[in-house]
């Protein structure tokens, strides 16, 4: 049983990684329902939070139904995170995660998430400042390290576990690589299998395919993993995953009546949480990945995207489930 504090994951869970402008209620709604074992909100600013902005303060929304989840943090002063921290455990999440793996310039460049593994002293303090500053437990994600030539996770994961913290998620990749090329786990490996480490160690990273994630289950020995991008669009995954892991079968892929049920059902929470324009314009960027590689799809995708319509945007998804079919499987 992996527990992070007292919250019980069961064995080798699955989360749901924090994204920009994607892990909102809806998203994380629909990943819940089809099987992710861990909720984290998007990163959210510590600078944001301390003066209030509304942008900021509304992705402190959390629902029962999402829990446990886990509200992320970053900013590049210790102080600010600090505060930050406190603001984000009275919204009562289950834990509070620092993020020190942002890759981005506008992040990275001013020294907050991954920036901040150029100075692992300061890492240090500010993961310190924040388990002092709050009762609930402290996790953090980040990466292997700023680039090729620095990295030293292990040494990270010791300091950070030494100061509090109560799971550590790495992606395995440097801030240098951004998303591009392959994610390594071997050092991942190497900080869950270091006999100084005692709490979780999950690994992030290129998992999209129930066969992979059982195989880096096997191959590298961690307490569970955290998916991202392969669940944009295919919140399926997390079940797929756990039943191959179960029985060894695949199941078989999501229906178009299922694709459109669940597309259908992510609209309806986006526009209860957004409002009706707002929620509109955000549900846009996931109509292609619902649809992923089906054929003649294109002129409804023009519809969802130019109309402001709720009842014609169900028309349209209520056509698609009618008019298009699945490619047979290969």
């Amino acid at each position: 049983m992996v527990k992070i504090g007292e919250v019980e994951l069961g064995e080798y869970p699955l989360l749901l990684a924090p994204m920009e402008d994607v892990s909102d209620p809806p998203f994380r709604a629909v990943c819940k329902e089809n099987g992710a074992d861990m909720m984290y909100t998007e990163f959210i600013s510590a600078e944001g939070l301390i003066r209030d902005a509304a942008k900021s303060r509304q992705k402190l929304d959390i629902y029962d139904e999402e829990r446990p989840i886990g509200i992320q943090i970053f900013g590049d002063k210790i102080e600010s995170m600090r505060e930050a921290a406190a603001i984000a455990e009275e919204a009562n999440p289950e834990l509070i995660d620092i993020n020190y793996g942002c890759p981005v310039k506008k992040v990275a460049g001013k020294g907050a998430g991954a920036g901040i593994l150029k100075d692992i002293p300061k890492m240090q303090r500010m993961t310190e400042e924040i388990v002092k500053q709050v009762q609930k437990p402290v996790t953090v994600k980040t990466r292997l390290g700023w680039d090729s030539t620095t990295i030293q996770i292990i040494e990270v994961a010791k300091r950070l576990q030494d100061v509090g913290i109560s799971a550590l998620t790495i992606h395995g990749r440097t801030r240098q690589q951004m998303y591009k090329g392959v994610a390594d786990w071997n050092p991942i490996a190497e900080v869950k299998n270091h006999p100084d480490i005692h709490i979780p160690i999950f690994g992030n990273g290129d998992i999209d395919s129930p066969e992979k994630a059982l195989e880096y289950k096997n191959t590298y020995g961690l307490d569970g993993a955290m998916i991202g991008r392969a669940a944009i669009g295919y919140p399926w995954i997390f079940n797929e995953i756990k039943h191959f892991m179960k029985t060894g079968e695949k199941l078989a892929p999501p229906t178009m009546e299922e694709r459109v049920r669940t597309a259908k059902r992510h609209l309806e929470l986006s526009l209860e949480w957004k409002g009706e324009r707002q929620g509109i314009l955000e549900m846009r960027r996931h109509y292609t990945n619902y649809f992923r590689g089906v054929a003649n799809f294109k002129p409804y995708r023009m519809k969802l995207v130019e109309s402001l319509d709720p009842n014609e945007l169900f028309e349209v998804l209520e056509e698609v489930q009618a008019s298009l079919s699945l490619p047979e499987p290969v």
